[in-house]
């Protein structure tokens, strides 16, 4: 039986489930698929399944993708119960995460649908932009995943649709973005995926890099930041 007792890995396993996750019409099956083997085994492994890891064809990119699908009725009702619904894309909504593994959850968000890119803003010397991105096609579920972030951390973000509107991404700039990963990666042993922490890795080593040239901006940020 899994475990559905909050602690800071199952918050992340509910952040993965609410992204990248599938709830069945039988009220009874799950399943959770990533284009990372890391994350499958890894949201495998925390959820004590026994369950075999196969592959599936991703409808969108058509490459095959790895995949794990698992059955409990109670486990499967304790997820409806905090706010996750079959067909979620669309109809997600805002959940019951306890205040204390907000966070948690936040990084499981963003290990799933979740992005970071950089780049220099070549209109001013030294300038090193990045962005932390979450995105859903339900503007219902983005809009409370903005409010909580912005109380429990204070950055407020910024929203923006896909040209066809039918996604929603919110953006977190660099300021924003040093805070909030900061706080997601708040120790070095907390669950995540690792091409992405690595990316972050990168991302914030090249930044102290250019800011040792100038050490006005952001140094002491960047300075605290260890994942």
């Amino acid at each position: 039986m899994i475990d559905r007792k909050w602690d800071s890995s199952l918050a992340y396993c509910v952040g993965l489930l609410a992204t990248d996750g599938c709830l069945y019409n039988d009220g009874r099956h799950m399943s959770f698929v990533s284009a990372d083997i890391q994350l499958v085994e890894l949201f495998k492994n925390i959820l004590k399944l026994s369950n075999r890891i196969s592959y599936k064809t991703s409808g969108s990119s058509g490459k095959k993708c790895p995949h794990i699908q698992f059955g409990s009725v109670v486990f499967y009702k304790w997820l409806i119960e905090i706010g996750l619904t079959p067909r979620k894309s669309l109809t997600l909504g805002p959940l019951k995460i306890p205040d204390k593994y907000f966070l948690d959850f936040t990084r499981g968000c963003f290990d799933g649908d979740g992005s970071i890119h950089s780049y220099m803003d070549r209109r001013w010397a030294n300038s090193h932009m990045f962005y932390t991105s979450f995105v859903s096609a339900s503007r219902n579920y983005i809009d409370w995943l903005r409010g909580k972030v912005f109380k429990k951390l204070g950055i407020k973000g910024h929203m923006t649709t896909d040209r066809n509107k039918r996604t929603y991404q919110l953006k977190y700039a660099k300021r924003e973005s040093l805070v909030l990963i900061s706080k997601m990666y708040y120790n070095r042993q907390v669950p995540c995926l690792e091409r992405k922490r690595k990316k972050i890795k990168n991302i914030i080593k090249k930044h102290r890099t250019i800011q040792s040239k100038n050490p006005r901006i952001f140094l002491k940020k960047t300075a605290k930041i260890e994942i």
